[in-house]
């Protein structure tokens, strides 16, 4: 017997996705790679030349050059963009596979939302790194940011919603109406953050 309000199929216990967000996870997914695999070009090159100068570098604030050549452009010992290439890939190849009819088990959801939530909280730090320590701007950085904070939240609102995660009937409800709210507040946050970091040099 097929819930079709719910997108979840009884029998198997395997959960669907709506076109919408199977677009939005390719969407975001594309984002991420593009900037993962510009920084990674870049990062070549600086090293190859420890002049070269990244085409994002614009001035001494937004200047993905110095990101690149921090200690916290890789953390896990290779390049942070290399991490990224593969798994903005995987979200890709998930949001195609829902496009297709593909559905996934409850275990499998939870993985995505748990990757999508490792992937926000590593970009948080990334960025108090980037605005508090490094003192520099990477634009290409902020577009993986905001691509992985909306993927986040539309993962996790489509969970909750769906029961793969147990919640309220208060906020199922919100979050059928109102997921884009999120995002924009967390964007917003960091927005203002970068505006307030360095206001007197974006006002000068």
């Amino acid at each position: 017997m097929t819930n079709a309000g719910t997108e979840t199929t009884a029998a198997t216990g395997t959960v669907g996705a709506s076109k919408g967000l199977a677009w939005l996870l390719v969407i975001t997914g594309a984002a991420g790679v593009l900037a993962a695999w510009i920084i990674t070009i870049d990062k070549f090159k600086l090293l190859e030349d420890p002049n070269f100068v990244p085409g994002c570098s614009l001035n001494p604030i937004v200047s993905c050059g110095n990101i690149m050549k921090s200690e916290q452009a890789s953390v896990f010992g290779f390049p942070n963009p290399l991490l990224g290439l593969v798994t903005y890939a995987m979200v890709i190849a998930i949001g195609v596979g829902l496009l297709a009819g593909a559905r996934y088990r409850r275990w499998y959801w939870l993985g995505l939302n748990a990757g999508t939530l490792f992937g926000v909280g590593f970009c948080t730090w990334l960025m108090q790194q980037s605005l508090y320590e490094i003192n520099s701007l990477c634009l290409w950085c902020c577009l993986a940011w905001a691509a992985t904070i909306v993927m986040f939240w539309y993962v996790t609102s489509h969970n909750v919603r769906h029961g793969v995660i147990p919640a309220p009937a208060g906020l199922r409800t919100f979050l059928a109406e109102f997921t884009w709210v999120l995002p924009v507040l967390h964007i917003g946050i960091i927005g203002m953050l970068i505006l307030t970091r360095w206001w007197d040099f974006w006002t000068s």
